[in-house]
């Protein structure tokens, strides 16, 4: 299904019923939408999945419905708190993902739907901010004022915001970009932008407090939504550090953690995969990779290392639990600022 994780069907979803299935988390990782890259990342799976547990069965304790039904373990669905072990693997609800048929850089949501019927995966990506970082694409995108915010230009710092900004962009295409209002509206189908907007908002509430709790910061994240007989539920995966982003004492504790060493380090192919993006955009072609004259290296050890505690000292920490055998945080942080 995912670069990152791997998709198991029991029963497959109709019109009319839901389906059965599991993701099964993996330590591979994805960073500038390559897809899988050379390394994997230890344990990586296993705190992804117990995140992603833990806040959808907080998520459901505070009413907001979801596709998930628990982890795995010894082929039994089970809660969080029963597992014997952290969890590589979540059982789920499946609805419907149609064909989405293009020509070029040209959707035809309209097929999609006609197939959708009243159960399918919105094929929008919600996105939620809590603070507009130093080179976030709302910058380039969008001015302070078009977000109620008193200043005329963007600062040279972070802006943490009073109220989150929620914004929505395309999920199945090759190259994911945001939509106005309007444009949304009609890709999400019979689910109404308020709703999703309004499940967005709850959702950023919730993650926020525990992280909060736990002494992080909640940047900015998002979620993914599947309509079924009128209902919205929240669906693939919420609140780990590859969905959202957070920080500890300032540094980052997510999945741009490696974004950005790769960026000071693998510099010739991120400009290769820039470049690529934007020659596809200009040509109206779908495939950027297939432009992309350059493709990642490995990374060392010592790196994969890094990445590793900050992934599973994070998990403890947002949990408050300690479900990995882990550095504290503050170490797995330190380890981090000497990349």
């Amino acid at each position: 299904m995912t670069s990152v994780k791997e998709f198991r069907i029991e029963a497959e979803a109709t019109d009319e019923e839901l389906g059965r299935g599991a993701f099964v988390f993996t330590d591979d990782y994805s960073v500038f939408d390559w897809g899988k890259m050379p390394d994997q990342i230890p344990k990586k799976g296993a705190s992804l999945c117990t995140m992603g547990a833990f806040n959808f069965e907080l998520l459901e304790s505070e009413g907001i419905p979801t596709h998930y039904r628990g982890v795995v373990e010894n082929g039994d669905v089970v809660d969080l708190a029963d597992a014997s072990h952290p969890p590589w693997e979540m059982a789920i609800d499946l609805t419907q993902v149609p064909d989405l048929p293009h020509e070029g850089r040209e959707y035809d949501y309209d097929h999609y739907h006609d197939a959708a019927g009243e159960n399918y995966l919105i094929p929008l990506e919600i996105v939620f901010r809590n603070r507009v970082p130093v080179g976030s694409s709302l910058r380039s995108r969008t001015d302070p004022g078009d977000h109620g915010l008193e200043i005329d230009s963007w600062p040279e710092e972070a802006v943490d915001l009073d109220e989150p900004i929620v914004e929505f962009s395309t999920k199945y295409e090759e190259s994911d970009r945001y939509l106005a209002r309007e444009e949304a509206d009609a890709i999400a189908g019979k689910a109404a932008i308020d709703d999703l907007e309004s499940l967005a908002r709850d959702v950023n509430r919730i993650i926020t407090e525990q992280a909060d709790a736990a002494g992080l910061v909640h940047e900015d994240g998002k979620i993914e939504c599947l309509y079924y007989q009128g209902e919205i539920r929240v669906g693939d995966v919420v609140g780990t550090f590859d969905e959202n982003r957070f920080s500890y004492e300032g540094t980052q504790l997510s999945k741009e953690v490696l974004r950005q060493y790769h960026k000071r380090t693998q510099p010739e192919w991120v400009q290769a995969v820039d470049a690529a993006k934007a020659q596809a955009k200009r040509e109206d072609v779908a495939d950027w990779k297939a432009l992309c004259d350059e493709a990642p290296e490995p990374l060392e050890d010592s790196v994969l290392e890094t990445a590793s505690d900050l992934y599973r000292a994070g998990a403890n920490a947002y949990t408050g639990q300690e479900f990995f055998d882990a550095p504290p945080l503050s170490s797995a942080i330190g380890a981090v600022r000497r990349l």
